[in-house]
């Protein structure tokens, strides 16, 4: 584990200056809780500083929400989960945060059709989701819930280092607690899992489901919601139950992608979209299972 940072508490007047005044040129990013802008320090450090936009009935619940979000974040200290830097509570709620200079995986993947990003990348991106999931969910000092991993909220590094990010759904969950009821049912359509959409039932299973379905984004190159407002999950259902390599995998890839680490990807994801939670794979199990090769398949005699 490395230190821990001191993290800087900003005044509204430097975070004007290292973004233009929010200039909208400086916009990464929007959603319906937050604006992401693109910020530099005066010491040149880049960063990315996340301006909370989400209107509560009561201030006080605004706030708190802002300071669970950022507990949750000064409490991780992993490489693939987003990096806290600062905050700050002037004329607004911030934080700031480490900049991604390959922004994100949605956009990575979805933004340009033309563009076609290689399996080893993808791969890769793939396993540190995973063990950043492996942290929240068992390493860390408390078990957190991200509750909204999604592609948008995967952000890359310069070395294509993914890290988790948008802990504003996060939950804390108590260690005797089997899980948590939650309401009201907050996330992204197509990535949430069926007791969580349903009955608002939320434990690491819920990430594991969010995180089969980003797999399968890795594998096929869809959006885990087409414009016709199609799951890609239901699109992929009978084809994960063949195990249809071909049929599943990006035509964009070609052939040219790990036959071996494919078929591992396709199987992690079959296990971590399963609709009863039980019999879905902790993340340690996923980590364990999507990385480890065996000698019959480094050879090519596995199944």
């Amino acid at each position: 584990m490395l230190p821990k940072p001191s993290w800087r508490n900003f005044t509204f007047q430097e975070l004007e200056a290292a973004t233009n005044n929010f200039n909208p040129a400086e916009l990464l990013g929007k959603g319906g809780h937050a604006e992401v802008y693109k910020g530099c320090l005066p010491d040149g450090q880049v960063v990315a500083v996340k301006k909370i936009t989400k209107k509560a009935k009561k201030d006080e619940n605004r706030v708190g929400e802002f300071l669970s979000e950022l507990g949750i974040i000064a409490h991780i200290n992993h490489p693939n989960a987003a990096k806290l830097i600062g905050f700050s509570i002037e004329n607004g709620l911030y934080l700031v945060l480490q900049f991604a200079p390959n922004g994100s995986l949605a956009t990575l993947l979805h933004g340009c059709p033309e563009r076609t990003i290689e399996w080893s990348i993808r791969f890769k991106v793939a396993i540190g989701v995973a063990d950043g999931l492996k942290y929240l969910h068992s390493d860390c000092q408390r078990r957190i819930i991200h509750r909204d991993i999604t592609a948008s909220n995967i952000l890359l590094s310069e070395d294509y280092v993914p890290q988790i990010s948008d802990f504003g759904l996060a939950k804390w969950l108590p260690e005797k607690w089997m899980h948590h009821v939650v309401s009201p049912i907050e996330g992204t359509f197509g990535y949430m899992a069926p007791e969580y959409f349903m009955h608002g039932i939320i434990d690491e299973k819920t990430d594991v489901f969010a995180f089969g379905v980003l797999l399968l984004e890795l594998i096929t190159g869809r959006c885990a919601v087409d414009s016709c407002r199609q799951s890609l999950v239901m699109w992929a259902k009978s084809l994960l139950e063949k195990n249809s390599v071909k049929e599943l995998a990006d035509p964009r890839l070609g052939e040219d992608y790990d036959m071996v680490d494919m078929k591992r990807a396709i199987a992690t994801a079959t296990t971590c979209l399963h609709h009863m939670p039980k019999l879905r794979p902790n993340m340690t199990r996923v980590t364990k299972h999507i990385w480890i090769r065996d000698e019959t398949e480094v050879n090519g005699t596995g199944g």
